[in-house]
């Protein structure tokens, strides 16, 4: 997988599930190496780095989507040290130290039919170098890859769930559901709401914070000689729909983004096309774009699905995001420049 030049992984996608399923004997052989898995020790700083950069990419993109946290196939989980050691309906399949007793080795050489991994075709020589170096070196596993253990109890997840709008002092505050409940814990604490704003004010409120402009004044005249109940919505329909909505709300993101047009620092090399990138920002809340879809076609925008080159092109564009902010493209450590720029992205 390549990620505009940043992160260099393989190419291929995530596709079939390799097989771990072999016969009486190999089994036997594999099972009999695997008794004793070795106890794991403290890795060392190389061996961490060397996991993170050359294993850890590996088994996300060629292997947890068949043997990770919500698909096991075989039973087989790759995406921690215990779960490789305690294998699948085959067994342990890595014993650390020993790559050549390793069930995953056989696998991913597919030198025999009854055991092939990754089944959508084969890793290069250097992918299997790299498994067999980290298997000798006693297959050091810093963390698991899938979620990590989180407190059942935490708020965020619970479902939601309904509950009655509560009693107030003031009942004539509250203009929507959403109002009792604000006031219920504003009276709780001794505390009133802000005094209501003349018409007026309200209007420059409401343009200021969503378009980042002062109402013109025939703005103004026209909301204080409309007194119907709907006069506070049609205004806040109107700015909604205005481009310059999204070019204010836009400029948050771009800055969450670290956006330039330029890689900054002593360089400065300008990024003749950062503005697509841009005006993507700007359309997406124009265009009520959902967050979650938002955020995907950022990261992956080049590998989700499309329907007409206009779509496939906006999902591209939208990976922009994974080039722009700072970068120091002079420094001589490759390894430092790209941990560097996941960092800033980070």
């Amino acid at each position: 997988m390549k990620v505009n030049g940043i992160l260099k992984f393989d190419k291929q996608v995530l596709g079939g599930c390799g097989s771990f399923r072999v016969n009486s004997v190999k089994l036997l052989v594999m099972v009999c190496a695997a008794t004793s898995p070795a106890k794991a020790q403290s890795p060392t700083v190389e061996q961490i780095r060397f996991f993170e950069t050359r294993i850890r990419p590996l088994l996300v993109v060629r292997c947890l989507g068949c043997h990770g946290d919500r698909k096991q196939s075989a039973g087989l989980r790759l995406d921690s040290r215990k779960a490789m050691l305690r294998g699948g309906e085959s067994g342990a399949v890595v014993v650390p130290g020993k790559p050549a007793a390793s069930l995953l080795i056989h696998a991913v050489r597919q030198a025999d039919d009854d055991l092939r991994m990754p089944k959508n075709g084969r890793l290069t020589k250097r992918q299997v170098e790299a498994l067999v170096g980290w298997i000798r070196m006693g297959a050091p596993f810093p963390s698991a890859i899938g979620n990590r253990s989180r407190d059942p109890n935490h708020w965020a997840f619970q479902p939601p769930v309904s509950r009655p709008v509560p009693s107030v002092a003031r009942g004539e505050w509250p203009q929507a559901t959403l109002d009792h409940f604000i006031l219920a814990k504003l009276e709780a604490v001794g505390l009133s709401p802000a005094v209501r704003a003349d018409r007026r004010t309200l209007i420059r409120r409401v343009t200021f914070d969503l378009v980042g402009l002062p109402p013109t004044p025939d703005e103004v005249a026209a909301f204080l000689d409309d007194e119907s109940p709907e006069a506070l919505s049609r205004v806040v329909d109107r700015l909604l729909a205005s481009p310059r909505y999204g070019q204010r709300w836009g400029r948050h993101w771009l800055d969450v983004a670290r956006y330039a047009d330029s890689n900054g620092f002593d360089e400065n090399v300008a990024h003749g096309n950062a503005w697509r990138y841009r005006d993507y920002v700007v359309s997406a809340f124009n265009r009520d774009k959902s967050f979650d879809r938002f955020l995907t076609e950022q990261l992956a925008g080049d590998l989700l699905p499309f329907q007409g080159e206009a779509q496939q092109h906006d999902q591209l564009t939208a990976t922009g995001f994974l080039s722009i902010g700072p970068k120091v493209l002079a420094e001589t450590d490759e390894a430092k420049m790209r941990m560097d720029i996941i960092d800033e992205q980070l």
